[in-house]
């Protein structure tokens, strides 16, 4: 198992990472938000151990932009000194699955680490997010802002992999793979397909999310890019 440790205490990160690296998980540190949420961005893991109290970022704020911007569900256990439940509220909103106040016993703490991991593990992930863009991968529902987005198979399909694939640069070959697998057509049908998507998914709103990155392909992100 990969766990993500996000604590500005040495005493604490340094007592969780000693004792979760001797139950035989792989560990990661960070000692502020900006490194942590670099971490949990780039690596795949299955708990993330996360502080309320960091430099940096805050793990409210953290865990927030952690929901918006991974790929993949992370289940994300809070710690934190205070125990007021307006505090622990404001903890879930932003996306937490647990929450723990300090001081506890790592035991414990080991104890909702796996139980966390072994219900994200038996539950499928069907849906994707990037942004305030949704796709139901189960339902085939899509819906931007919360307004649904009605889309022929084709464009599902084309929708389903840059979702699966946010913040890259895909060719377009892999897109003509996508819909056509090996027998894409001989007309520009991709491009047409492209631009229809745009219109259902980008058109009707301020800001888009699939860009053309010229000489290389295609990006979906609610970041920025340069066309």
């Amino acid at each position: 198992m990969n766990v993500l440790i996000i604590e500005d205490n040495q005493d604490i990160a340094a007592s969780i990472y000693d004792y979760l690296e001797a139950l035989g998980y792989t560990v990661d540190a960070a000692g502020d938000g900006v490194t942590g949420l670099h971490l949990a961005l780039t690596n795949d893991y299955d708990v993330v151990i996360l502080d309320l109290g960091l430099p940096g970022i805050d793990g409210t704020d953290l865990c927030r932009r952690l929901r918006q911007d991974a790929h993949r569900l992370v289940p994300v256990i809070m710690l934190t000194a205070r125990d007021s439940l307006e505090n622990k509220l404001d903890g879930f909103k932003s996306g937490a699955d647990d929450y723990l106040i300090k001081p506890f016993a790592l035991k414990e703490l080991a104890a909702r680490v796996k139980v966390l991991s072994e219900r994200i593990s038996r539950t499928p992930v069907s849906q994707l997010q990037i942004g305030d863009l949704l796709l139901n991968e189960e339902t085939h529902e899509v819906s931007r802002a919360g307004k649904q987005i009605n889309l022929n198979p084709t464009l599902f399909r084309l929708l389903t992999f840059l979702m699966k694939n946010p913040h890259r640069v895909i060719k377009r070959e892999e897109l003509e793979h996508t819909v056509w697998r090996d027998n894409p057509p001989d007309s520009d049908a991709l491009r047409t397909h492209l631009s229809n998507l745009r219109q259902a998914v980008d058109k009707p709103f301020d800001q888009p999310l699939i860009h053309t990155i010229r000489s290389f392909g295609y990006k979906l992100t609610d970041k920025n890019a340069e066309d």
